[in-house]
């Protein structure tokens, strides 16, 4: 028995259009009763609106299914028993996670933590606010690294281009939740409730959603469908130091190379 904690920009589909082997993928895992989380680093929806945006591409998936790194960041903020404002920087599935679990959303002059994820209205404005209150004392909480991200037009900055302009100004380096953090594989591997051995992380981000998987002990397997490509699969491999257990194509592949192992 395995488990799967897999990606979804960029290994499910970009922006607006579904990746060839996604939905027959999910349905494998479905038919072969397979336990499985989808893992994003992306903290703007929320898991109902992920998994709305997955059936409008023909993946279906329950909410349940879905793991954000929003909800981490709020797990994470639970288990520090700190006390609960937050000047956060990003959109509403972070702030809804937040206020779900218990946080105050801004409204105090000084905050005990500043939260940033993505945040497509990002200003100077927004900026400033956030170095000044990391100044004043406030810990700082990243909900994911990455610096790029797979949408309809190509590659957009990600959250970790604007964590990189905060640590630049505040000269505070930020907790990171988001892959390839432990703590997010940690709290997905809990969920599925499997040794980490047994699990495997897909995706298409070496930097991220392999080294994410392979610090945290389990298998992992590259496709070619997003940051990574098999025009740059090479450069990708060698700039972050980490080889991945499988190299796919797409999702079909991993499906006929798991399916070939398993005749043997």
């Amino acid at each position: 028995m395995k488990g799967f904690l897999i990606d979804l920009d960029g290994t499910l589909y970009r922006g607006h259009e579904r990746i060839p082997g996604a939905a027959e993928f999910i349905q494998w895992l479905q038919d072969a009763q397979l336990p499985y989380l989808l893992v994003t680093n992306n903290s703007s929806r929320t898991p109902e609106a992920v998994a709305e945006h997955l059936q409008g591409l023909g993946i279906a998936v329950p909410a349940a299914a879905v793991y954000t790194s929003a909800q981490a960041a709020a797990q994470y903020l639970t288990e520090q028993g700190r006390a609960r404002s937050v000047h956060m920087i990003g959109e509403a599935g972070l702030q809804l996670a937040l206020e779900e679990a218990g946080f105050a959303v801004g409204g105090t002059t000084v905050c005990d933590y500043v939260v940033q994820g993505i945040d497509r209205s990002f200003s100077y404005a927004k900026l400033t606010e956030a170095v000044r209150q990391l100044a004043g004392g406030a810990a700082y909480v990243l909900t994911n690294p990455d610096r790029l991200l797979p949408s309809d037009g190509g590659l957009m900055p990600g959250a970790g281009t604007l964590a990189a302009a905060i640590t630049a100004a505040s000269g505070v380096e930020p907790v990171v939740i988001g892959k390839p953090s432990p703590i997010i594989m940690a709290y997905a591997i809990e969920r599925l409730g499997l040794p980490a051995a047994d699990v495997w992380v897909i995706g298409d981000n070496v930097h991220t959603d392999i080294r994410g998987g392979a610090v945290a002990g389990c298998l992992t397997a590259l496709v070619l469908t997003g940051v990574a490509t098999p025009d740059n699969v090479e450069a990708q491999l060698a700039s972050a130091g980490v080889t991945p257990d499988r190299v796919c194509r797409d999702l079909f592949d991993f499906i006929e190379q798991v399916e070939k192992e398993l005749l043997r």
